[in-house]
């Protein structure tokens, strides 16, 4: 039986509307994404790709258009069944991290496993393996704000794996670090691909984009260009 995509986005479109004016955010968009893919989504500034970050994470719904997650229609979802869906099916990779900051990095990643259902007896052993995975079993007992950018990030990964998630949504994941340490997050995420993960990653630096295996470039809210063409172009363009 053939395999449905993870993620089907159908004729997506969103639109902000106030008294005197209409703003067209995301414009008819379209594109698969299949289980075990890393894409990185790039656009410049107001070219859409926060809106659908939104829309892919259930944070929001679109104006028109059908947007099936894992098999699941969010159309009409309530509030707390999308909160649902998004704390089954998706693991946030924030920016800004998101951490609890007098909260050790343990208890951090403990947190979704809290609200997802997962047995207290069985949540630190959980939280414990995902911290060893991204290479933080020395400080798993330090507060998040005595850790560095790089640090916080890699519990903010170590936290978005704990519920098995259909998909990884990370936005902006190397925004707030240094260079040196953006690159070691990268090589976490293609090693997490590499193990059967789906990333989707929010992105406008095209040297963190030609990480992924595929880009997906957005501009005035509409797909500009889809696949690994746009990739090699990128990659080209570094190497010279």
């Amino acid at each position: 039986m053939k395999e449905h995509p993870i993620i089907q986005a159908n004729h997506l479109s969103k639109i902000y509307k106030t008294d005197l004016v209409e703003t067209v955010a995301l414009a008819d968009v379209s594109f698969e994404i299949k289980k075990g893919e890393f894409v990185a989504i790039m656009g410049p500034s107001g070219s859409g790709k926060s809106t659908l970050m939104h829309l892919l994470g259930a944070l929001d719904k679109p104006t028109s258009g059908i947007y099936i997650l894992d098999g699941e229609n969010v159309e009409n979802l309530t509030d707390d069944e999308l909160a649902d869906i998004r704390n089954r099916k998706i693991g946030f990779v924030f920016q800004a991290y998101n951490l609890l900051p007098r909260t050790s990095a343990l208890k951090n990643v403990m947190l979704p496993m809290a609200y997802g259902g997962i047995p207290k007896e069985n949540r630190e052993e959980i939280a414990k393996k995902f911290l060893k995975m991204v290479g933080l079993e020395d400080r798993m007992s330090h507060n998040s704000n005595q850790l560095s950018g790089g640090q916080q990030q890699r519990v903010a990964i170590a936290r978005s794996l704990v519920m098995n998630p259909a998909i990884l949504l990370a936005d902006e994941p190397t925004g707030n670090i240094a260079s040196a340490q953006a690159e070691e997050i990268m090589a976490i995420f293609q090693r997490l691909n590499e193990e059967g993960h789906t990333i989707i990653m929010i992105t406008h630096e095209p040297d963190i984009a030609q990480h992924a295996k595929r880009i997906i470039l957005l501009r005035d809210g509409k797909i500009v260009e889809d696949g690994n063409g746009y990739r090699q172009k990128i990659i080209g363009k570094g190497e010279g």
